[in-house]
């Protein structure tokens, strides 16, 4: 296939940036989205240009490291899939594609495709835990009884890869969707009760520091979410929100 990419460069969070074009020849239907990215990566360092700047790791749909806004999609075409995930059968010859960056003041590029997520991780750090020891002489896990329905639901909400898909779609930048993951995670499980009125306090209160916008219930995070997380959760959040609020000291 011979493709036209439309892909936003930025040399830095202060650059006001820019979306420059580049044509991409032979390019197999079989390869994945971040294969072709490196195909015109490596004719970039050839011609002597700078390889554009863009996230990956595992590449295998479970880091959430490959965060790409594709033709006006988070992770591109495709339901409950990542941007490595994303193969170029999805496109036809003489596509043109539009690459950018999440859109997000609290996720500010770093450069090109690439953008600065640690919000994310202040929010885990707040209180997307078990503090408790978990060594030692204690009762094991999986003798405590919990109902299939509950561990289910729990497991939902642990496969959230932090990918910030959610916040990328959601027409305020909202992070409801990625904390309520968190949040409901252990609001599921005996293990995450004892700490649960201070956890959903501090995580929701490091999401507002963090600048993130306010969810107003359209349910693209759900729909662009690669691993199809359900809205369910953020409910639960709100209802374990409520609940520490009125009864904390």
């Amino acid at each position: 296939m011979k493709l036209t990419l439309k892909i936003w460069r930025q040399n830095g969070p202060n650059d006001k940036g820019r979306m420059e074009t580049y044509p991409v020849n032979d390019v197999s239907e079989d390869m994945s989205f971040l294969e072709m990215l490196d195909v015109l990566n490596d004719q970039l360092i050839r011609e002597g240009k700078d390889p554009v700047a863009f996230d990956h790791d595992c590449r295998e749909g479970i880091c959430g490291m490959c965060s790409l806004f594709i033709n006006g999609e988070p992770h591109g075409p495709g339901r409950g899939i990542t941007t490595c995930q994303l193969h170029m059968r999805k496109f036809k010859d003489g596509d043109t594609i539009f690459i950018e960056p999440w859109r997000s003041a609290a996720f500010p590029v770093i450069k090109d495709l690439s953008t600065n997520r640690s919000a994310f991780d202040r929010i885990q750090a707040a209180g997307g835990f078990v503090s408790v020891n978990t060594s030692g002489n204690l009762v094991d896990g999986n003798a405590v009884p919990i109902p299939k329905d509950d561990a289910d639901k729990a497991f939902d909400a642990a496969t959230c890869i932090g990918c910030g898909a959610c916040v990328a779609t959601c027409p305020n930048g909202s992070a409801m969707l990625f904390v309520a993951a968190k949040v409901s995670q252990f609001a599921l499980l005996p293990q995450g009760r004892p700490e649960a009125k201070r956890r959903v306090l501090a995580m929701v209160d490091q999401m507002d520091k963090e600048g993130f916008g306010n969810c107003s219930n359209t349910g693209a995070c759900e729909v662009e979410c690669p691993k199809q997380i359900s809205l369910e959760h953020i409910a639960r959040m709100n209802r374990e929100y409520l609940a520490a609020s009125v009864t904390k000291e």
